[in-house]
């Protein structure tokens, strides 16, 4: 059944990465360049914090809770970092235009997590 006060609190936490992110896209946007591949990146990124946390906690012998936390944050700016690298060289050093690649950025990250997030619910099942 529906519930008003167990909704409100998760809205609000799961809505704070989409408002940083936005409020990060609103000072890139003031320089002067117009990003539309951060749901892209924010996807990558996510997906590459998954994979960090899932590796580690599949290879480590003894969980360390510091390392389980510091491994999913490395990893998941690692891939925001590339994205956002290639979202570089495209537009400052090729001058490609940006909203095209923002848009094939965005496509692209959240097919690379969808792949990848599959991958991962069928290495937990079997």
């Amino acid at each position: 059944m529906f519930s008003l006060v167990s909704f409100l609190p998760r809205a609000i936490v799961q809505g704070i990465p989409l408002l940083l992110g936005c409020v990060g896209e609103t000072l890139n946007e003031k320089s002067g360049s117009l990003n539309l591949g951060i749901p892209g990146v924010m996807y990558v990124g996510g997906i590459c914090g998954v994979i960090g946390a899932f590796m580690y906690e599949n290879s480590a012998g003894t969980y360390n809770k510091f390392l389980g936390v510091l491994i999913p944050i490395i990893t998941c700016m690692l891939g925001a970092l590339i994205m956002g690298l290639i979202f570089c060289f495209l537009t400052v050093t090729l001058r490609v235009n940006q909203n095209v690649v923002g848009l094939a950025m965005t496509t692209f990250g959240v097919g690379f997590g969808n792949f990848f997030g599959a991958s991962l619910i069928k290495l937990v099942n079997s």
